[in-house]
């Protein structure tokens, strides 16, 4: 066998009967809901538990990256959206109307991160805007992380079926 060969099986375009997607797809979520609005979770358990200097740092966290997030908003929300909007639609067109199974993968793990987005940004604004801290800002992240896990779940369960689906329809050779 040939060394490009042996690549280009490790590096399959057949997205959903490679493992190498799966583990992207359990990466990305699992590391979507730890990285809450860019503040890993421990801290804001932390936080809550010894509250303090570690309320302090997260607090602070909190106000920079939700100063971040609303800066990029401002300066270039609508370029964003619109790029997204192309992107995902140029990839659900290629995957489902065009039947391009690279395309029904970065499509799935793309659009709900979208969602995510969206939600990651009015997190910010409410946090920014009713300027919490304490308590508040803990149930408003907490409430975050739920919802981003919710669409993580359904996320996986929807490709999960896809991919069966795509598996058995096409059979393992495709």
């Amino acid at each position: 066998m040939d060394w490009y060969q042996t690549i280009f099986e490790l590096i399959d375009m057949r997205s959903f009967s490679n493992l190498w997607f799966w583990i992207a797809l359990a990466v990305m979520w699992s590391t979507a809901s730890h990285w809450v609005l860019g503040v890993p979770w421990d801290m804001v358990l932390r936080a809550r538990r010894e509250g303090g200097q570690y309320e302090s740092d997260l607090e602070a966290l909190v106000r920079i990256y939700t100063g971040r997030l609303m800066y990029i908003a401002r300066v270039s929300g609508l370029w964003l959206i619109g790029f997204a909007c192309f992107f995902l639609t140029l990839l659900g067109l290629l995957g489902f109307v065009y039947g391009f199974e690279f395309g029904q993968a970065l499509f799935l793990l793309g659009f709900p991160m979208s969602i995510v987005g969206a939600l990651s940004f009015n997190t910010a604004r409410l946090i920014r805007d009713r300027d919490e801290s304490g308590d508040a800002l803990y149930r408003r992240m907490y409430r975050h992380r739920i919802i981003v896990q919710a669409i993580g779940m359904v996320s996986i369960f929807v490709t999960a079926l896809w991919g069966m689906f795509q598996n058995l329809a096409l059979g393992p050779l495709g």
